[in-house]
């Protein structure tokens, strides 16, 4: 499920008083025309009478069918005591179904010549595959009567636990830099118990869950109402919708999901800690900074600065810790780093970035350097040819996203868009949004967002042995 860290303003004369969210609304009002064909994935959208949201998308380069379920529970909602327990579910969801006995679904998909798998982020699980058009209905009756009917019982349970206790102890405790920073940084950078626990799962909590806090789960979560299915690829809409309406048709809704505050207070107040790792050969780096709203002017704003930032060899820290001073061999980050990209979540999120660096590199050296790039763009706009570089960039980067091969990216853009937006054509909105941020915003954006007292910096220390004073990663 989770795999490590590094998978995807104002003009200088503006007065000072102006904040960006005055220039995102000017910016919104006066939006510059498009150079370029958009992207626009076409769509058929509905909801059945029992809440599960269906988006079908025809797209026939390949004579393949992708499916993907989302359901809106991701490890921000899980129980207080029960850390890691989303991942733990996700992984229940796999051991079999009443009509479809564990091994059943992989097997079937596998049969088919297809691949499947499933994941969990911070504000969703899913489940996806992809397969040869024709073993489409078989797909979406497994999926349907895992949506039903899964088994839910202390043999299932019992496996479970172990495997993902496993997996913690293989990907984290008993790996260099694990956890760093995709799981760590979190936990320093929120405040609120959602957004700052280990979601991985504490092993005492993972080992005290038990077969009626998994049924309670699945009762609370995994019903249609709280769901989207999206099928995209070479499909007829008329009689994939038939086949959707008889399997998931008469799952019954659940009851309506109340979910929990996740918001964040404004952070007003560096923080800084120390994480020792005795198993990592190098030291390494990490700073975390808040991100705007999803959706807002100020959150497209920061998606161009991460790419004028962090994205690709050409961007300005690449340029400054690598090419110039030698601090690194290599830089990378992003918003909602190592768990998606910033189109995937929906709260709360950090921009992140990090490195691995030589001992001899001080935090001082290495502070100084950040700064001189961070505070840069908090200080002067960035013209308009870097600015449209970042545009072509994350077009690149969306575009890629829905690649066709097996279009794992296009689904799971389509599904955040029915789950959040109860529109999947709003990844067809995306680029222009992109288009509508002005260098006045990127440097409101920059100068709001990008402060010292926003940031975080977690930094992993090659040895047990740490100074007194540095404080320990939560």
């Amino acid at each position: 499920m989770l795999k490590s860290f590094w998978l995807v303003a104002a003009a200088a004369a503006l007065a000072v008083g102006v904040t960006a969210s005055e220039v995102g609304a000017q910016a919104a009002s006066s939006a510059p025309s498009a150079t370029a064909e958009r992207l626009q994935i076409e769509t058929r959208y509905y909801t059945l009478p029992n809440g599960l949201k269906v988006v079908m998308s025809r797209e026939p380069s390949v004579p393949t069918a992708t499916v993907g379920v989302y359901y809106g529970i991701g490890f921000r909602i899980e129980p207080r005591d029960r850390t890691g327990f989303a991942h733990l579910f996700e992984h229940l969801m796999f051991q079999g179904s009443e009509n479809a006995p564990k091994g059943t679904f992989i097997g079937s998909i596998n049969s088919a010549g297809g691949t499947l798998n499933g994941s969990t982020r911070f504000d969703y699980t899913n489940y996806f595959e992809v397969v040869p058009s024709n073993a489409l209905e078989q797909v979406l009756w497994l999926e349907a009567d895992r949506m039903a009917r899964p088994v839910i019982d202390q043999e299932v349970l019992a496996n479970q636990q172990g495997v993902v206790a496993n997996e913690v102890k293989v990907n984290v405790l008993n790996q260099p830099y694990g956890g760093w920073p995709w799981l760590d940084m979190p936990q320093l950078a929120n405040e609120n118990w959602h957004n700052a626990h280990n979601f991985y799962g504490e092993l005492d909590d993972l080992e005290a869950a038990t077969v009626d806090d998994a049924t309670q789960f699945f009762e609370s979560f995994y019903r249609p109402n709280n769901a989207v299915l999206v099928v995209a690829g070479d499909i007829d809409y008329d009689v994939t919708q038939a086949m959707i309406e008889r399997y998931f048709g008469p799952i019954p809704r659940g009851e309506p999901v109340v979910l929990p505050d996740i918001s964040e207070p404004r952070q007003d107040a560096e923080k800084f800690a120390t994480k020792p790792d005795v198993l990592a050969p190098r030291p390494a780096f990490s700073a975390a900074w808040h991100v705007p709203e999803r959706g807002t002017p100020e959150w497209f704003a920061m998606g161009l600065l991460d790419s004028i930032l962090v994205q690709g060899q050409d961007s300005r820290l690449y340029d400054k810790l690598v090419r110039e001073t030698g601090i690194a061999g290599g830089v990378q980050g992003g918003i909602n780093s190592g768990l998606g990209n910033m189109f995937n979540y929906n709260g709360p999120m950090l921009w992140t970035v990090g490195f691995v660096h030589d001992p001899d590199k001080s935090r001082d050296e290495i502070t100084a350097a950040l700064d001189a790039v961070i505070e840069d763009v908090r200080s002067n706009p960035v013209s308009e040819e870097e600015l449209a570089r970042a545009r072509t960039k994350m077009r690149s980067s969306l575009y890629n996203l829905a690649d066709p091969t097996t279009r794992f990216g296009l689904v799971d853009l389509l599904a955040v868009g029915a789950l959040w937006e109860d529109d999947p054509n709003w990844v067809n909105t995306l680029e222009a949004g992109f288009e509508r941020v002005t260098p006045e915003l990127v440097l409101a954006t920059a100068r709001e967002y990008l402060r010292p007292t926003n940031r975080s910096i977690l930094v992993v220390q090659p040895s047990a042995a740490q100074t007194a004073g540095t404080g320990d990663a939560q």
